[in-house]
């Protein structure tokens, strides 16, 4: 058997590679939309790819296996829950696909999504039961599926409970894969390991170990994570008809009217000199498409302020993943008139005393480990669409944890007429470990 994991480092996505040397073919499964790494993949393996494999509707990234389908003539299997509107094959529990000595047995897995199902992977050379399991977004490292995506927490947590059951019924040696790793946002607590075995998940998966329904039902379904907006967009992409490759934006003089500025540059940069109301999201950065389709209107027409070529395409590369299609083109160098300070942790302590106020972007659960006293608390992702009346009058200063997000806050703000000043090193971690005033969320009994 040849096996192949392909991670996407910013999306925490992961996809497979799986075939047999003796026959020369493989499948992919989960295909990434950037589909060269895949193929680029069973080119170093030397096989063929022969079939697209999908554990389910991705609702959090756009898949290539449209791409695959087009332009390389691939054949796409799905389970039929899926009510997909381009040609695929029915993937069915129980069903088997055989590439050369290599068994794909299809096991339906509802909960994150009603079609989910996994792959359970058996190289008969060694023996008759599976080596290992493609969970896609059931099972992860250390953690379950969120099971808000497709359907009411509740319910989809319910049909998690059984699937789990039926993946913990395999022997301790199977190796587990999961569709995901840390930077997704399709669970809570998922580690950054790549893989994991039955049996430790099985001892030391919080999720896993609840063999209670209603006590697994009121633990899965208390969903914490942010729904991306662009979740029906990616949805629908991904059950839609084949279509073909959007051409790609070329370079502007300056930014296209009524667009969205979007400066992928790093922060400092940025910083040091940028066009007015742009929004600054480092390409260079974690979780860049995830963090974009957060704060970006996907009916609006974008402009890509980037250091160079490369970096514009890195950036159109990710937005088109998250479904954000409509780039008017990008603008190189990407330096302007407009210069922002960044605001240090010892400045921080005089500005309070002057009256600035601090708007905490940091998610609910991070703020109760500790916060900055009469500070306000806007998540980094609802700054767009709920963005409370500020003063105009005093200094705003944004923090997160250790300054990325704090930094895309401020630049929307800034767009609003804002005198908003971001907290880039150090953050709140910082902050807490230093001893500086704090008040600490306590919960009862504590």
């Amino acid at each position: 058997m040849l096996f192949a994991q392909v991670l996407d480092d910013d999306l925490g996505c992961a996809s497979y590679v799986v075939g047999c040397e003796e026959a020369g073919e493989a499948v992919v499964v989960d295909p990434p939309l950037a589909i060269e790494t895949v193929v680029a993949e069973a080119e170093r393996l030397g096989v063929r790819l022969v079939r697209v494999l999908e554990t389910h509707t991705h609702a959090d990234h756009v898949s290539g296996h449209g791409r695959l389908a087009l332009e390389h003539g691939l054949p796409v299997s799905i389970h039929p829950a899926a009510t997909v509107h381009y040609p695929h094959d029915s993937l069915e529990d129980g069903g088997e696909l055989d590439v050369g000595t290599v068994t794909l047995r299809t096991i339906h897995t509802p909960g994150h999504r009603p079609e989910h199902c996994c792959f359970a992977v058996i190289d008969r050379t060694r023996a008759d039961e599976p080596w290992l399991v493609l969970t896609g977004d059931s099972l992860f490292v250390g953690d379950a599926a969120r099971p808000d995506l497709a359907v009411g927490a509740a319910e989809g947590a319910e049909s998690l409970f059984h699937s789990l059951r039926r993946l913990l019924e395999l022997p301790d040696g199977v190796e587990v894969f999961p569709g995901h790793v840390a930077g997704s946002l399709c669970g809570k607590a998922m580690s950054s390991r790549g893989s994991t075995t039955i049996g430790f998940e099985r001892r030391f998966n919080p999720l896993a170990s609840i063999t209670e329904l209603d006590a697994f039902v009121a633990e899965s379904a208390s969903v914490s994570a942010p729904k991306p907006p662009n979740v029906e967009r990616i949805v629908s992409q991904n059950q839609d008809a084949f279509g073909s490759a959007s051409p790609q934006p070329e370079g502007l003089p300056a930014p296209a009217p009524d667009s969205q500025i979007l400066d992928v540059r790093p922060v400092v940069d940025h910083l040091s000199g940028h066009l007015p109301g742009a929004i600054n999201v480092p390409v260079a950065g974690s979780s860049f498409a995830t963090k974009a389709g957060f704060v970006l209107d996907a009916d609006i027409p974008v402009t890509v302020v980037a250091a160079d070529e490369r970096e514009a395409r890195a950036a159109i590369a990710g937005l088109a993943s998250v479904a954000i299609h409509d780039v008017a083109g990008y603008v190189l160098g990407g330096g302007g008139d407009e210069r922002t300070a960044s605001v240090s942790l010892d400045e921080l302590d005089g500005l309070l005393e002057g009256g600035a106020l601090v708007i905490d972007v940091r998610e609910k659960g991070e703020r109760d480990e500790g916060y900055i006293p009469g500070s306000r608390n806007v998540p980094y992702r609802l700054m767009r669409l709920c963005c409370p009346d500020l003063p105009l009058d005093r200094p705003v200063v944004t923090i997160c944890g250790s300054g990325p997000r704090a930094a895309i806050a401020a630049s929307i703000l800034r767009g609003r007429g804002v005198d908003a000043r971001p907290v880039i090193l150090g953050g709140m971690s910082e902050w807490l470990a230093r001893g500086s005033t704090a008040v600490t969320f306590r919960r009862c009994g504590s």
